[in-house]
């Protein structure tokens, strides 16, 4: 059971936190864990600054915030050997809640904005090859239960084949998939995006539902549990460790890393980066480009064996 999140700041500071937090959920669309990544940020934050200041801030304490303390943040995180990934991470939760109080007219300090980050390793995405991944779709359609080793291929297939994030493909309904070839997802941020629908796909999902023992009706979710509930992704996920452990793949075959795998693919046989920006919804095509490393690794990969059996 979560423990409650703790602000260690003035009643009117912890409202205007809560006050965000909403708005990121209600209008930003944040996803419950990116929700709750923030507000512990942020506490953390507070913690530092009360006993930064010797006290609960006060309102006016954040309008009175220089580069400096955020600074010392920063090394006090980096003494605690905080890694850079979840140190940036707060720093984000810092810069959103700071633009919040800013564009509401509650406060006025851009001190922030003259901070940088921690520079990150720079980690590539990881994905499986072709004949891979069929063999985790085969293998995950091996269960005792036939018409959840089929509805576990159906996810996979459906994660491979259109680089849906885990959450889209369990969010999906009845009647989402059946008769299209292209449907419109809302991703992060209520961000929407055509995905398309492969003719396998439609196929694996079919073999799930005609062997599913629950009666789903238009509208009703997609993917269901044994006791006929949405299915949650942490079995998916579950599911693929166990996948993985079979097949003697590594550790990085996770839900994302089908997702990895559809756009590394869709990159090695041509498509440009624009197309596969908008097929993923990345906002950035910055992020997108990661996918040209991959491919450059690859290709450094397939050449070293070739030299080798030069040998």
């Amino acid at each position: 059971m979560k423990h409650e999140i703790i602000f260690n700041a003035s009643s009117e500071v912890s409202q205007h936190i809560k006050e965000w937090l909403n708005w990121l959920k209600l209008v930003k669309g944040f996803s419950a864990h990116t929700y709750d990544a923030y507000a512990r940020d942020i506490s953390i934050f507070f913690d530092f600054l009360n006993d930064y200041l010797g006290q609960n801030p006060q309102i006016n304490d954040l309008k009175d915030i220089d580069a400096t303390t955020f600074r010392a943040f920063l090394s006090r995180r980096s003494a605690s050997h905080i890694t850079k990934s979840s140190t940036a991470r707060e720093m984000s939760a810092l810069r959103s809640f700071f633009h919040y109080l800013n564009r509401h007219k509650i406060i006025d300090n851009t001190s922030l904005s003259i901070v940088s980050s921690p520079r990150q390793e720079k980690i590539l995405p990881k994905s499986l090859n072709t004949e891979e991944a069929f063999d985790v779709i085969k293998a995950a359609a091996d269960n005792k239960v036939d018409w959840i080793g089929a509805r576990d291929s159906a996810i996979i297939t459906l994660l491979y084949g259109s680089g849906m994030r885990i959450s889209e493909a369990l969010s999906l309904n009845i009647g989402d998939i059946n008769h299209n070839d292209f449907i419109i997802i809302k991703g992060k941020g209520n961000k929407e995006r055509v995905v398309p629908i492969l003719p396998s796909v439609k196929e694996n999902v079919q073999k799930y539902l005609d062997l599913c023992p629950f009666n789903l009706h238009e509208g009703e979710p997609l993917f269901v549990g044994a006791r006929g509930e949405r299915l949650l992704a942490r079995i998916v996920q579950r599911r693929l460790a166990k996948l993985r452990e079979e097949l003697n793949l590594p550790d990085s075959l996770t839900p994302h890393a089908l997702r990895h795998t559809f756009a590394t693919q869709l990159l090695a046989q041509g498509m440009n980066l624009r197309a596969i920006q908008e097929l993923l919804g990345h906002s950035s095509l910055s992020t997108t480009q990661r996918y040209t490393e991959v491919e450059i690794e690859h290709l450094k990969k397939e050449y070293a064996k070739a030299e080798l059996l030069k040998k």
